[in-house]
């Protein structure tokens, strides 16, 4: 089992039943959509279980079949931002010409998420309720993780060793917070922050020319 799906798994166990016929998981998939719209209006902090009923036209029986509590529905909506947000991920590294390239595609995968994806601006891949079990890896590294295996399956020149992980774990978490700090007060996202992001990026992972 992969780390993309391995923690994915591990936050969706929360979900009280996990569907397996097609009108549960469109039932689920409509309870997350809510919360995201929810979250998107008023922050992942104040959500709760009767809204996230209420925008979804649910009865709050409902949303308690598949969610023990507001907690879950948090973890259960990053672990789809995560899923989506690492597949985005590889598919802009795939695309890219070389290592250089797919650094800048990876920030403008990070940034076009913030603006497309309802409730990432807030919660992004679940770092800020980031509840793993102590012996559980957080979940920005994970992610970061993914970054380095895809680079490193896409280019050759890639080396992968303890500094590579260190510099695209370091590089994610700043460009991670920067890019949120970005979107805070600008809903188009600060382009000034933005850009010195994109800045720090490369000059994190990006190894030293001689």
């Amino acid at each position: 089992m992969s780390q993309t799906t391995a923690a994915a798994r591990s936050t969706a166990t929360l979900i009280r039943n996990e569907p397996v016929q097609a009108r549960s998981t469109a039932r689920l998939a409509a309870l997350l959509d809510a919360a995201a719209e929810v979250i998107d209006e008023i922050g992942y902090e104040r959500l709760t279980t009767a809204m996230v009923a209420e925008r979804a036209g649910a009865s709050i029986g409902t949303v308690y079949r598949y969610f023990p509590d507001r907690i879950a529905v948090l973890q259960s909506l990053a672990a789809r931002n995560f899923e989506r947000v690492v597949e985005r991920i590889r598919t802009a590294i795939d695309g890219s010409a070389d290592s250089i390239s797919a650094i800048d595609a990876i920030f403008d995968t990070m940034v076009d998420a913030v603006r497309t994806e309802p409730g990432f601006a807030s919660l992004r891949v679940g770092d800020v309720i980031d509840l793993r079990p102590a012996e559980g890896e957080p979940v920005n590294s994970v992610v970061a993780d993914q970054i380095v295996d895809a680079l490193a399956a896409r280019f050759e020149n890639v080396v992968v060793d303890e500094r590579m992980r260190l510099a695209v774990q370091t590089g994610y978490e700043v460009t991670d917070a920067l890019v949120a700090r970005a979107f805070i007060a600008d809903p188009a996202g600060d382009a000034t922050l933005i850009e010195r992001a994109r800045e720090l990026l490369h000059a994190i992972v990006e190894p030293p020319r001689h």
